[in-house]
């Protein structure tokens, strides 16, 4: 009894980590296109005026997301960047990068 409760136990866990799999690579390919000038996961080239994106607040992030989208922040690159993601797709890179270690 014992071990077929662990084993049902055990093919729930893989049941959700194969559901939150696609979500995860989802997300990661989103982020991708944010490393050409934040760096892999967030991280810049050190010495560049770019700024960290790795475990900053994911509401901080969203606002600035959305406020480049809108132009009433403004940038160089970011709004016209911004502009070609869906909202949901800005909160899904908001809760990427402030899920990364700082």
């Amino acid at each position: 009894m014992k071990t077929a409760c662990c084993l049902a136990l055990l093919a729930i866990v893989r049941l959700a980590a194969a559901q939150d799999a696609p979500q995860a690579l989802y997300a990661r390919a989103l982020a991708a296109n944010c490393a050409a000038c934040h760096g892999t996961d967030g991280h810049p080239m050190p010495g560049t005026h770019l700024p960290a994106l790795a475990g900053k607040s994911r509401q901080l992030l969203l606002q600035r997301l959305h406020a480049f989208r809108d132009g009433s922040r403004p940038a160089t690159v970011m709004q016209q960047i911004a502009k070609g993601y869906s909202h949901a797709q800005l909160a899904e890179l908001a809760s990427y990068f402030a899920a990364q270690a700082k």
